[in-house]
Parts: structure tokens; sequence; C-alpha cells
């Protein structure tokens, strides 16, 4: 098994609210109502844009993500259209308002008093995860109107334009990342796998989170798993999300395979939808590693990559 993962601190580095144009600080405190008097900037995630806890001076609290990156600029634009359509009432951070000023896009949500789940996975924290998860798949599996009207893409077409590589590096249009030796020559059966994942994925008519990673939760101080980062939700199954959360209990060392099938999620799930789906994150991750854009993320899908493709070689019994 892989070694353990570094703390999820181990993101890209964020700029300081001081950092921030001064016409921006001023413009967003003036839309909070008063001024911004401690910050605390968000440990964890790779993008780099801004995201912190706000606290102002007449006790409010919220959090905010700002950024100027054209790419960033889109991200944020489409969470936040997404967080405002989600169901009333689900685990995910409530939107209260977006604004653009001088190159800068600001969304601003709820702020969760809440940390992200310790790792080794407390299994108090682990269940809280997985049964607020099997809530939010419960209420997307028919989405609202206001959702599907976003035209929101569909994880099978995703999976056939961004996810699947183990075809290129079969053909030789990828180099071959660094495989352990029970994976070598192991390209023909992981290229079958992932194929699957398009078929698959086509049958669900219900919206995922899609980027679904112990740093995209928060556990708030009453044990409730919160959900963040919807930037990537798509049309999908969500047992996929369910595998891809998986991946760091399967490191802690926890019976992931039994988490997996018994999570109401993967209720008619075809037999081999776990694999499929394995065996398309552990080359997604893994063909990504050095083409990352900083050593962050480089680290983050090699880590990943290897934990997915881990578990699939055991449960392919190919050691």
């Amino acid at each position: 098994m892989s070694s353990p993962p570094p703390p999820h601190q181990a993101g890209a580095p964020r700029p300081s609210w001081s950092a921030l144009p001064a016409a921006l600080r001023a413009t967003i405190a003036g839309r909070l109502g008063a001024a911004v008097v401690a910050t605390r900037v968000a440990a964890d995630g790779f993008t780099g844009g801004f995201a912190a806890v706000l606290d102002t001076a007449d006790g409010g609290r919220v959090f905010v993500k700002a950024a100027a990156e054209p790419h960033l600029v889109d991200s944020y634009a489409r969470e936040a259209a997404i967080l405002e359509r989600l169901p009333v009432g689900l685990p995910a951070p409530r939107l209260r308002w977006t604004l653009y000023e001088v190159g800068w896009f600001v969304l601003c949500t709820d702020a969760v008093d809440g940390h992200t789940p310790r790792r080794p996975w407390a299994p108090a924290e682990l269940g809280a995860t997985l049964a607020g998860y099997a809530e939010v798949a419960a209420a997307l599996a028919d989405p609202p109107a206001g959702l599907r009207a976003l035209g929101l893409p569909h994880l099978a077409d995703l999976a056939r334009s961004d996810i699947l590589w183990w075809e290129e590096v079969a053909a030789g249009r990828e180099p071959t990342p660094a495989l352990p030796v029970a994976v070598r020559g192991r390209l023909p059966e992981l290229v079958a796998l992932e194929s699957r994942l398009p078929r698959y994925a086509a049958e669900a008519t219900g919206l995922i989170h899609g980027d679904l990673r112990a740093d995209n939760v928060l556990v708030d101080t009453d044990g409730r798993a919160w959900f963040c980062d919807w930037t990537w939700a798509c049309s999908g199954p969500a047992w996929f999300d369910v595998a891809g959360l998986l991946l760091t209990a399967y490191a802690d060392g926890l019976d992931a395979d039994r988490l997996f099938a018994a999570h109401q999620a993967s209720t008619g799930a075809p037999p081999d939808a776990l694999d499929a789906t394995l065996a398309a994150l552990a080359g997604y991750y893994l063909t990504g590693a050095d083409a990352a854009g900083s050593p962050h993320l480089s680290a983050h899908r090699r880590r990943t990559g290897e934990q997915a493709l881990d578990w699939l070689t055991r449960r392919q019994g190919w050691q």
C-alpha cells in the first residue's frame, strides 16, 4: 500500500487578505457591511486563488473566494451558479452574493465552523461524511430545474474527453507513468476497464459533486459533514463520487470495498463499476502528475493515482 499522505495543509500557497487590491478589500467590506477584522486563509486546495474565512467588526463571519486569473474567474463563477441552485437544506455552504470589481470575481458563502476530516480517518467522521453524501445523492437524483438549466456536462462525456488516459498510453501518444511491478504489462486490462466508465456513467440522470475528496469536506462542531467546492458538478452516477472519496479510506487501511458496497449510492451499480472507476482515476492522475502546474498539485495527483492503482491491483489480484 502507498505511504500515508501528507496533511491536507500541503495545498497551494494562497494570497493573504492584505495582498488583495485595496479597492477590492474596500468593496468586499462594504458588501459585508462592516470592516474585516480577522482572516483565516484556507490551507487546502490547489488553485492558488484567495480563499479565507473573514470575521467582521459586527461579529459576522463568512467565507470568501476571489480571483483575477481568467480560468479561476470562470471556475468560481460556475461554482457560484451551482451553489445558488442547489436544493435548500443540503449540507453545502449557502451562497450569499457575488461581485466583480477591479478585474476580480468574488463569491461569498456562509462560513462552516468545522475542519477537514482528520487523517487517518476517524470512524465517526468517515461515517458522517458517507451519510451526508447519501443525503446529497438522494436530493440530486432528480435535480431541480434550475440546476438542469445550467447545462452542466455529463460524466460520460468528460470521461471520453479528459479522464481516460490508459488508451493514450497504450497507443504511445502519452508517456507511460512509473508503474509498480505488479501492473507492468497490464495496459490491455487497464484500457478495457477504464473504457467501461463512459457507458456506465451514461445511464445516470442525476447530478454529482464530481470532485469528492476528503479535502472538499468539512466536519462541523456537531459532527455533520459539509460538502464544498462544487465547481465540477456534473451529471453522473453517485457511486463515482463515493469511489473517489474512499481512495483515502483505502489508503488509511480501512475496508473500502465494504464501505463502497454498503453505500446507498452504490445500489444498482454494475458489478465492476468500482474497478472501472479506479482504473480511470489511476490513469487520469498518474499521467497528469508531471504536467501539473505546481509541485503541490503534482504530488496530489501522483499520490491519488497511486492509491487508485494500488486498490485496483488488490481487487484484480495482480500482486
